[in-house]
């Protein structure tokens, strides 16, 4: 084993954009405990690198497996350097017609999975003085569709952990970085849409021109999920790491076009805004520099 190789944890692995990171990670001589809710399909990498991967099963909504298979693989291979929490889906339908379970089932997977899996690995980072969390989050996590309510809701809350935990670890050398991707090329969309519901009327014009746009653009993505892989790669070798990283041309340029617009709007109803403030009081930016 290569003496400059890290530990990598990473959930969601089983297929897509995880397996990509999982054997790009081995490949490139570092460790890893993989985990997936079915681990018969990560057979193959456990056969080729033997030693070198350990491969768990993780259902991320479940805290007291998580906290068993980190121990685990702390225990297996004495530490965790990289955590990349990647397991999550999608739901294409009307908010009115997601029944409440559905949307907490979501945002337990693809939000508080991400919180459970930091919060069981950030203390042997912390201890080690040195680690990185990479959040797999998505484009989606900085502007919105239509019939994507509740996965935009979780990869904005990302979003905003992210930025906040970044700000508290940064004085023991833990970096966190969110990766927001567009459209990449693996079978997610098909795996995550498969279910769509027949839409009430009013939503046609709304979720039925969104599933229609989907429905195109699934195997004709933007993105490479074996160079989103490399990318993190990169990211994790990295000693300067931004809180957020757009990957994709895609990603880029809507989320570009949404700021644009979202600060335009801002500006629009600044007056407004502002008149929320006592007259000739100091505003929370001055008192920040103090």
């Amino acid at each position: 084993m290569e003496t400059n190789s890290k530990v990598w944890f990473v959930t969601g692995s089983g297929n897509g954009l995880g397996r990509n990171i999982v054997g790009t990670a081995l490949k490139s001589g570092h460790q890893v405990v993989a985990t997936a809710r079915k681990v018969e399909q990560l057979s193959d990498l456990k056969s080729l690198y033997g030693d070198q991967i350990l491969v768990k099963t993780l259902d991320v909504t479940d805290e007291g497996q998580a906290k068993e298979v980190v121990s685990k693989g702390i225990k297996h291979f004495g530490r965790i350097d990289v955590l990349v929490n990647n397991a999550g889906y999608g739901d294409n339908r009307p908010f009115e017609q997601m029944p409440a379970a559905d949307f907490r089932k979501l945002v337990e997977t693809c939000f508080f999975g991400v919180v459970t899996l930091t919060r069981e690995v950030l203390p042997y980072m912390r201890k080690q003085r040195s680690g990185h969390i990479i959040q797999i989050s998505s484009g989606g996590g900085r502007m919105a569709v239509a019939g994507q309510a509740a996965y935009h809701a979780s990869k904005w809350a990302i979003g905003g952990f992210t930025e906040g935990l970044a700000q508290e670890t940064a004085p023991f050398n833990v970096k966190v970085t969110a990766l927001e991707p567009g459209g990449m090329r693996t079978n997610w969309g098909k795996r995550a849409y498969a279910d769509t519901i027949e839409l009430l009327p009013e939503y046609e014009p709304t979720v039925g021109n969104t599933i229609k746009f989907l429905e195109n653009y699934w195997g004709n993505e933007n993105s490479d999920p074996q160079k989103v892989a490399e990318i993190i790669l990169k990211v994790s070798e990295a000693d300067e790491v931004p809180s957020h990283i757009l990957v994709g041309s895609d990603s880029y340029n809507l989320v570009k076009e949404a700021s644009a617009k979202r600060w335009e709007e801002a500006e629009k109803w600044k007056d407004l805004s502002f008149y929320a403030d006592f007259e000739n009081e100091m505003v929370l930016p001055e008192l920040m520099k103090k």
